[in-house]
């Protein structure tokens, strides 16, 4: 998912560098979105397995 966030991000830099600017502002959302959404699956993820493989 990360992957994907990289890039529409790359894509919403070079649409603004050749001056699409609805293009960019919504590759720059769609990226946003990935991001966030990967960084809250892996605090999920990584609390889960704190959890899960807790030592006594």
């Amino acid at each position: 998912m990360l992957r994907w966030a990289v890039i529409f991000f790359i894509i919403a830099i070079v649409a603004a560098i050749f001056g699409f600017g609805g293009i960019a502002a919504g590759a720059v959302s769609i990226a946003r979105i990935l991001f966030f959404v990967f960084v809250i699956l892996f605090l999920l993820a990584l609390v889960g397995g704190y959890t899960v493989f807790k030592k006594n």
